[in-house]
């Protein structure tokens, strides 16, 4: 390939270069500030003192989250309804975008259950009829009003879809004419040769559970069953003054809630930033892909 060396090419990637820095700049500084509020002292945080460097760095932030028991027990409440939610979406979206992938003529509900998904992506029942089905299945107080709250995502199943019908269709006639039945044709080579979009789908249940905090508001009564968003939410910290004792109180007075809650959010933050970069590389080929017929 022939790259072009004239000035205005150079002039037009330069600015893109420029562009691009700033950008990510502007996505990483918010996660740098809430990191460093966390390790600063409390009177810097309020006197407007905290910039891009800790001000008196101290971990008691970080301490006091270990002490507190409601953190970590919302935490491991996420991480159930990520893993319980990823797997469902999962194996829903396939079996949905499987048939949705053919044509009218292949499978003849086609049309109506498409036009029916985009009706409902579109329009909601609402809050309330929403909430009175889930009270009347049980879901209150429960995990799996957490998980199947919203257990069909359209955009991933409409995204799939796309992705099975920009296969090669002559794969899927060469199994049939071996023999093949449409489990062994969706397991054996569809499945497999979705990766990327797979992928993609995966780390958008993944976020999309892991930053919900709305419906745990609405279906949970009680505090222990919050997710960590829900208890994040809260940007209180309950006290018991009969339980504080010397050391305790020593650190509370280095630290506020606004730095108790930056670090809060900061680890909350983690375990996407953690993920992201194994998954990143499908996003581009399962999103591009997924997309190119309607």
């Amino acid at each position: 390939m022939v790259e072009d060396r004239s000035a205005v090419a150079r002039l037009f990637n330069g600015v893109n270069k420029v562009l691009l820095i700033v950008i990510t700049l502007l996505c990483i500084l918010p996660v740098w500030y809430t990191l460093v509020i966390s390790l600063s002292d409390r009177a810097a945080v309020a006197g407007g003192d905290v910039f891009f460097w800790p001000q008196g760095l101290t971990f008691n932030s970080y301490a006091t989250i270990i002490e507190d028991g409601q953190f970590f027990k919302s935490f491991f409440i996420s991480v159930e309804r990520v893993v319980l939610g990823a797997i469902i979406a999962f194996f829903v979206v396939l079996l949905m975008a499987y048939p949705l992938s053919k044509t009218a003529k292949e499978f003849k509900p086609r049309n109506i259950l498409m036009w029916l998904l985009i009706f409902c992506m579109l329009f909601s029942g609402g809050l309330v009829p929403w909430y009175m089905t889930m009270k009347s299945l049980g879901m209150i107080n429960n995990i799996w009003g957490l998980v199947l709250g919203g257990g069909l995502p359209v955009f991933n199943v409409i995204l799939v879809m796309n992705f099975f019908r920009n296969l090669p269709k002559e794969m899927e006639e060469s199994a049939l004419i071996d023999g093949a039945g449409p489990w062994r044709i969706l397991f054996g080579i569809f499945l497999p040769l979705s990766t990327p979009v797979m992928a993609t789908i995966l780390v958008f249940t993944i976020v999309g559970h892991w930053n919900e905090f709305f419906q745990a508001l609405v279906l949970m009564t009680k505090n222990e069953n919050y997710p960590l968003q829900s208890y994040i939410r809260q940007v209180t910290i309950v006290l018991n003054p009969a339980k504080i004792d010397a050391e305790s109180a020593k650190r509370l007075a280095t630290m506020s809630n606004q730095t108790l809650n930056a670090a809060k959010i900061f680890i909350s933050m983690l375990p996407l930033l953690m993920i992201y970069p194994f998954f990143q590389k499908y996003f581009v080929k399962g999103i591009t892909l997924g997309s190119v017929k309607g």
